[in-house]
């Protein structure tokens, strides 16, 4: 098996394509996997061998390719072979990517909404799933819609490679929201925030 590998905006997270699928259509449309830390994927038996690896601090799951970013006092020099080697071992051997129990579901909260509001919403994930996730997937990361609030603001979960990613704020600022109230002009500001729904500061423009 080849397995090619890409660098990202992120200096600190690689894109590693192994030219076969990684997570199906049907998984996908629920969601991709993003992991922080060990404890987290633990539903998924590769991303937990990738983080035994020392200075791996974050797997992402794509469609066709995985994200791995590393701590930044570690080396790539270092880092790329293992993560190489872990991956080759795991897909030839065709083990689990995810646990079959694992239960996938959307990024979206639940929320009681009039039915304007959730017209918008509909808007809002339209755009982003045509013309913002295939665009930031290519770099090896994923943009996912949160929640839309009453003051017209958008929150989207930054995963893969746009964690932490240097441009990450100005795509994010200067691109997808400016995006958004032109399509949407509800849309009065989006801001990133973590898979708990917390608020992450971006540098004032």
């Amino acid at each position: 098996m080849f397995i090619q590998t890409e660098d990202t905006p992120n200096p600190n997270t690689l894109k590693f394509m192994p030219e076969r699928e990684v997570l199906d259509s049907e998984t996908i449309a629920k969601g991709t996997k993003n992991f922080t830390s060990a404890k987290a994927a633990s539903s998924s038996p590769l991303a937990l061998k990738i983080f035994q690896i020392p200075g791996v601090v974050g797997v992402f799951l794509g469609a066709d390719f995985i994200s791995v970013s590393k701590d930044t006092e570690s080396s790539w020099d270092v880092m790329k072979p293992l993560v190489l080697d872990t991956l080759m071992i795991h897909l030839t051997a065709n083990e689990p990517i995810l646990n079959k129990e694992e239960n996938l579901s959307a990024s979206a909260h639940d929320e009681n909404i009039s039915a304007e509001k959730a017209e918008l919403i509909k808007q809002i994930k339209e755009i982003i799933e045509t013309r913002v996730r295939p665009s930031v997937a290519m770099d090896g990361g994923d943009i996912i819609f949160n929640r839309f609030d009453d003051e017209g603001i958008v929150y989207l979960e930054m995963h893969g490679a746009c964690s932490g990613c240097p441009s990450s704020t100005v795509t994010l600022k200067m691109g997808i929201e400016n995006l958004l109230r032109y399509y949407v002009p509800e849309v009065t500001a989006v801001q990133p925030v973590n898979e708990n729904g917390d608020v992450v500061e971006t540098p004032a423009f």
